[in-house]
């Protein structure tokens, strides 16, 4: 892999101030791109470059990309990384919880990529990955509202992956596993016996761990960088070999 092949690109990162978002805005910069967060409470350090969005508020967004284009003077490569978690079952989230994750997850993607796509069409490295999940993949307990808009997800990558293939636009999505971040730290926090529930989360991987944020950082790096020019309309799964990899259990 080339160090450097994102020189001279501009990139934009949504929910960029932490975890998945954050990890991959410094895998970007690193490789040479210019890098833009947005982020509801945005504070990054240099070289990145914050700017105040709201994905839930499309003027929030123009306004933002706007200010990115003409800063950087265009957008070659955006990550929509913002999301937040549900937990539970079709009956544990009234419509008000429903409406406003599937508005943050899956319509705030759309109003991101909507508001970039005029400085995307000029760029000659266009890319979009958005942040999926393997709940678009496998049923999980307990996780029917995020597991609806993580599909949705994928869904919206490969009909955007369809429209705008013609344009020299790529879109991609990653699919992580269950990952070391801040939310998933929250989750823990808040069970019953937190160490118990680590260890059935590593279990449930067949590296024996939780995927770690650079990682993931790395995955959506390959899949936005003009050396992957031939990928597009692809979900690429992070997650420890959940998805596909059927290990038998450890014994004593």
């Amino acid at each position: 892999m080339n160090a450097r092949d994102f020189e001279g690109l501009v990139a934009v990162v949504t929910g960029g101030a932490s975890g998945i978002g954050l990890a991959t805005a410094r895998e970007l910069a690193a490789r040479g791109a210019r890098v833009a967060v947005l982020d509801r409470n945005a504070d990054v350090e240099a070289p990145l470059e914050a700017y105040t969005a709201d994905v839930t508020d499309r003027a929030s967004v123009d306004a933002a990309i706007a200010a990115v284009a003409e800063r950087f003077g265009g957008i070659d490569i955006v990550v929509n990384n913002a999301g937040i978690g549900a937990i539970g079952s079709v009956a544990d989230n009234d419509d008000d919880e429903w409406a406003r994750v599937l508005d943050v997850n899956v319509i705030g993607m759309a109003r991101v990529s909507a508001a970039t796509l005029p400085w995307l069409r000029r760029s000659q490295a266009a890319a979009i990955v958005n942040t999926c999940s393997i709940a678009a993949l496998a049923g999980l307990p307990d996780r029917a509202l995020y597991s609806a808009s993580k599909g949705a997800v994928l869904a919206l990558t490969r009909a955007m992956a369809t429209d705008h293939v013609r344009e020299g636009i790529r879109v991609n999505c990653v699919c992580p596993g269950t990952a070391a971040t801040p939310w998933v730290e929250r989750l823990l926090s808040q069970a019953d016996d937190p160490a118990a529930e680590l260890a059935a989360l590593n279990a449930r991987q067949a590296i024996g761990r939780l995927v770690t944020a650079e990682e993931i950082a790395r995955s959506i790096a390959y899949l936005a960088s003009p050396l992957s020019g031939s990928t597009t309309g692809s979900a690429l799964e992070v997650d420890g070999g959940f998805t596909n990899a059927r290990v038998r259990p450890l014994t004593s």
